[in-house]
């Protein structure tokens, strides 16, 4: 017999998504806060790491977060010397952040960190499935934003 609320999970798609992302959030979010840093710091160095100076919408989009809360983020991370803003010289309205030395070495770090909870990720759900689920991720993305 089908109920509603059967048929109400079948095509809630969208709660299985947050739910698988909420526990893979929650282990990286665990993982990197011993290590004193939060996923969107990650991300952000993640971005910055590649020596390039980058406009905080640019950051925004990659580390998917509102601009409030990057400058928030920027802020604490320039107090920390993970990075620094510029203004950029071929457009002075604009200003570029750009990881320090201290922040690629933060980069390392978390990222090493993040990796070995990927592979207890890879390790809890298979490699193959893992595959299987980016790809229809990546190609659901892909389709939704047309």
């Amino acid at each position: 017999m089908t109920t509603a609320a059967s048929v109400h999970r079948d095509l809630d798609v969208a709660r299985l998504l947050t739910l698988v992302e909420r526990s893979v959030v929650q282990r990286l979010g665990a993982a990197l806060k011993e290590d004193n840093a939060s996923i969107e710091e990650w991300r952000v160095l993640s971005l910055l790491g590649d020596g390039n100076g980058h406009a905080m919408i640019e950051i925004a989009e990659f580390a998917m977060l509102p601009p409030p809360t990057l400058t928030k983020i920027i802020d604490r991370m320039v107090s920390l010397t993970l990075v620094h803003r510029r203004v950029d010289e071929a457009d002075r309205r604009r200003v570029l952040v750009f990881a320090t030395d201290r922040g690629r070495q933060a980069l390392e770090k978390w990222t090493a960190t993040v990796e070995r909870q990927y592979n207890d990720i890879v390790t809890a759900i298979g490699g193959e499935e893992l595959a299987l689920l980016r790809v229809l991720l990546t190609r659901m993305s892909a389709r939704l934003s047309q």
